[in-house]
């Protein structure tokens, strides 16, 4: 019993030690579930990250080391799609990323972040009068996100490892706000960077190279096949020079094209021909109304037309280099017309592409084998104005049809196409009237023709008609009526043209003594923001032997967010005309194929397809591609394709994989077939060039022939004489805009970056993104440069950095009485807008990041007719010394008043107030 007592004894300090623990351990459990926000311990918290304030700030609550912030108002800060239903007790949505699903179900006590659940502990949240009141720390970890609240400040700092939609949506439009205002801007206005032609210009190489095998179970045959592609551009006796080299599937050389050629924009080639375009080597020719349609070969052509303009004002032709692998499609204000591959020179071809009435703009898009994208616009106007008044368009060329240059294989075919030889001019009589005229002759099979074309074209309304005649060596004739134009939102064109006396060209074939189309284009609404465009044509061809023929499509496309598809339904009807004009075979000859056009973006999944069915008189046409790409990484693609051609009963299979390295691209790829067939290759390409930076040859895995480059150096101008001095300082990592797209790659620690992908020959604008600059008080001295791409080579230019300083100042009626919502702009001494501020309810105006320089202070055009007032306000001068303006208050009773604070140095001071100025 003693015993007992003494070990009872022994243990009770034991008790009491662990008792009051266990005591603490459940009040503070209890208290954490008990507490109760005090409504006067209520804050009101502002959202905030590194660079942005969110929302108009987030209720919540502190009471010594607990702090809870409201859920709802979180959200509306956060612009998160999560709903909260206070009823059912849950919040349901994702935060910032579709795959971070979050359910909270305080009725279940449990939170679901994706895959993860976990029980909700006593205290992560409680109820307000607002709503739910959660712990920061804890729906930081659910959002995926750090929210760390500082009381002192009442601010809740956001921060995350990885840039938020938010954020990624203000850097937009940063880039938007900062591109855009160089589209006011008149390019001649802008600095211009040029490079002179020189006399030898390393040429840039782009290499491709591939090996295939292939086995064709039908004839138990295995082919092997090796082909090299070269081409190359660079600049020799002062003009551009560029070169095709192409071998057979067998490695041998095949085919070469060369050409020598000078392009201006602004038409300042050979004097007094103002030419715009001239070159020699293989070339492309130019179309007439009847004649000709345009033909490539050897030969020469020279024009002053502009560059941007199509061959003829009712149709165009777009043609270009196409590299083995790579494919094109064509779309048209949006709408998907057709896909290309390289034909047998190399090339993409979409012929005769009609235009319609007002503004035509096309996009030609380029998928290469490995995943590379790359795309043209072009934007052609077809109106009242195509010809502008007492102008004159010109071009003449001479050329021998379907031949290279250099021709490395012989020619054998029939009949070889001879020389041709073409002469146009054009000219605005007036607004709305022009007149043409055209002389060719050509070979066609073994025969020459020669012939004259006249043309008058008159606009009327929203229309534009053309009447066209051309008379051919031998009597054969020909006239054309051709009349396009708009009606409400539909479009339409109509053609007749009629030939005889044995009447022959490029455009009408031999025994053809009429062809007569109509189309129209009209687009259709359905719902309220579904817009879908329909195409219907017919076509009539009348032959002199009474094989005529009638032609029919429809053409419906539809665009959503991610997925554009086009149906086209075509029928082909022959009439055989038999004695006295009775129609023989007329039931047995219709022809009826359905193709669908299909481009979609699925995910990270991007799908094209063609399907082409026979559904009347056309057994095996029918045929299915589908193509699948996707990446798996910055690096690495895959490729899936899918098919099956009727003719030869056969599906396929095929799977490709692409993996860029620095300096070249590789590509692999296998397909199989369902009667045994199989084939495998792979493909490596890259681009050889001289390294801009400091010489040497550049390698890289992008094509750099064919497109421009520009080498932009970014410095801190601290003398603000715009060149740089020994000891102005280089600036790391400053993106470049080039026109509305943003460069790959910021500065280096160099200060100097390399901006590709340029069209050649078209201006553009090579400009600072201000939001990566990362200091207010620094801007760019200059909205942007000009640079005119040529391909192949490269053009250096400097983008000076300035100091910044702010502008202040109140804006008074005579009475002395602020003027509200008056729009100002500061205006540099070469006249460019560089910003601008609206005064407050007081006049009060403040001009924030404004570069160094001399300036006027004006108000904008619109709010100066508006009140009657005087434009200019101020002239000023930002430096060193003069960091900060702070203006006199401005007067505008009087339109004579001119105010001047601070005089540039030398300058004496005005009699109006002096300025004060701080550091």
């Amino acid at each position: 019993m003693i015993r007992s007592l003494l070990a009872a004894m022994l243990a009770l300090p034991m008790l009491l030690g662990l008792v009051p623990g266990s005591l603490g351990v459940s009040a503070a459990q209890a208290q954490t579930a008990d507490w109760r926000p005090d409504p006067d311990e209520q804050w009101l918290f502002e959202v905030r990250t590194s660079r942005y304030t969110l929302g108009n700030g987030v209720r919540g609550y502190s009471n010594g080391d607990r702090t809870c912030v409201d859920l709802g108002d979180l959200i509306l800060a956060l612009d998160l799609p999560i709903r909260l239903d206070r009823q059912l007790r849950r919040a349901t949505g994702w935060a910032f990323d579709e795959r971070r699903t979050l359910l909270i179900d305080r009725e279940d006590g449990r939170a679901t972040i994706a895959s993860r659940s976990e029980v909700l502990q006593p205290g992560t949240i409680v109820d307000t009068p607002e709503g739910w009141c959660v712990d920061p720390d804890k729906l930081g970890e659910w959002l995926g996100v750090t929210l760390a609240t500082d009381l002192s400040n009442s601010i809740i700092r956001l921060e995350s490892d990885q840039p938020l939609p938010f954020e990624l949506a203000a850097q937009r439009r940063a880039r938007a706000a900062a591109i855009r205002p160089q589209a006011q801007f008149s390019l001649a206005d802008l600095p211009q960077a040029r490079r002179p032609y020189r006399i030898v210009e390393l040429p840039s190489v782009d290499i491709a190279a591939s090996a295939t095998s292939v086995h064709d179970a039908r004839i138990g045959r295995t082919t092997r096949q090796t082909r090299f592609e070269l081409f190359a551009s660079g600049e020799l006796l002062g003009a551009s020079v560029d070169a095709r080299f192409a071998t057979d599937n067998a490695a041998r050389p095949q085919s070469l094209r060369v050409r020598a050629y000078r392009s201006d924009p602004s038409g300042e080639l050979l004097g007094p021909l103002a030419a715009t375009h001239v070159a020699a080597g293989d070339v492309s020719s130019f179309t007439s109304p009847l004649a000709t349609q345009t033909v490539t070969g050897r030969g020469a052509i020279v024009t002053n037309r502009p560059l941007d303009l199509p061959e003829s004002f009712d149709r165009t032709t777009f043609r270009g280099d196409l590299p083995d692998g790579w494919e094109a499609e064509l779309y048209r204000n949006g709408q998907l017309l057709g896909f290309a591959s390289p034909d047998a020179n190399g090339r993409y071809e979409f012929v005769d592409v009609r235009l319609m009435y007002g503004m035509n703009r096309f996009e030609i898009v380029l998928y290469g084998p490995q995943g590379q994208v790359r795309r043209e616009i072009h934007s052609i106007p077809v109106g009242v104005d195509a010809i502008p008044p007492q102008q004159s368009y010109y071009w003449a060329g001479i050329l021998q049809e379907e031949r290279d240059l250099i021709r490395l294989t012989g020619d054998r075919r029939p009949y070889r196409r001879g020389w041709r030889g073409t002469f146009g001019i054009e000219r605005g009589l007036n607004r709305r009237t022009s007149i043409g005229a055209w002389g060719t002759t050509l070979m066609i099979d073994d025969r020459r023709y020669t012939m004259v074309d006249a043309s008058v074209r008159r606009s009327f309304a929203s229309s534009l008609v053309e009447l066209s005649g051309s008379y051919q060596s031998g009597g054969g004739r020909a006239a054309r009526l051709f009349w396009l134009g708009q009606w409400g939102n539909s479009f339409f064109q109509a053609e007749s043209i009629m030939a005889g006396q044995g009447y022959r060209s490029d455009r009408v074939a031999l025994g053809v003594t009429g062809i007569h189309s109509l189309s129209w284009d009209q687009s259709v609404r359905l719902g309220a923001s579904t817009i879908v465009p329909l195409h219907l044509e017919a076509r009539y061809l009348e032959r002199v032997d009474g094989q005529n023929r009638m032609e029919a499509s429809a053409r419906v496309s539809a665009n959503w967010r991610h997925i554009s598809l086009t149906g086209q339904l075509d029928w082909l009807h022959s009439v055989a005309a038999g004695r006295g004009g009775a129609v023989v075979g007329a039931g047995d000859a219709d022809d009826v194929v359905a193709t669908l056009l299909a481009n979609a973006r699925i995910g990270k999944f991007r799908v094209r397809g063609e399907a082409q069915l026979g559904v009347a008189g056309s057994s095996g046409q029918d045929r299915v591609a589908i193509v699948t790409e996707w990446s798996q990484s910055e690096r690495s693609d895959w490729r899936v394709e899918l098919g099956y051609e009727a003719a030869a009963s056969r599906a396929r299979f095929g799977i490709g994989y692409t993996r860029r390295f620095d300096r070249l691209s590789l590509t692999t790829f296998a397909e199989a077939a369902s009667d045994g067939s199989y084939g495998a290759g792979v493909t490596l390409t890259f681009g050889i060039g001289p390294d801009p930076r400091g010489g040497g040859i550049r390698v890289s895995r992008e094509r750099l022939a064919t497109e421009g480059q520009a080498l932009a150096t970014v410095f801190y101008d601290d003398n603000g004489d715009g060149l740089r001095q020994a000891g102005e300082r280089l600036a790391e990592g400053v993106v470049l805009t080039a026109g509305s797209a943003i460069a790959d790659a910021p500065t280096g620690a160099d200060g100097q970056t390399i901006v590709g992908e340029l069209t050649p020959f078209r201006p553009v604008v090579i400009g600072i993104d201000e939001t990566s600059i990362g200091n207010p008080l620094v801007r760019p001295a200059v909205p942007g440069i000009v640079v005119t791409p040529r391909p192949g080579v490269f053009t250096s230019l400097a983008l000076p950095l300035v100091s910044a300083g702010e502008v202040e100042g109140v804006l008074i009626r005579a009475g002395g009485a602020g003027i509200e919502g008056v729009d100002l702009e500061v205006v540099d001494a070469s006249g460019h807008v560089r910003a601008t501020t609206r005064t407050d309810f007081d006049g009060f105006f403040l001009f924030e990041s404004v570069p160094y320089g001399n300036y006027t202070l004006r108000i904008a055009d619109l709010s100066a007719q508006a009140l009657g007032l005087v434009p200019t306000l101020a002239t000023l001068r930002l430096d060193r010394d003069h960091q900060r303006v702070r203006l006199p208050p401005l007067s505008v009773n009087a339109r004579s008043q001119l105010a001047r604070a601070p005089p540039a140095e030398g300058t004496p001071q005005a009699d109006s107030a002096p300025s004060t100025s701080a550091r």
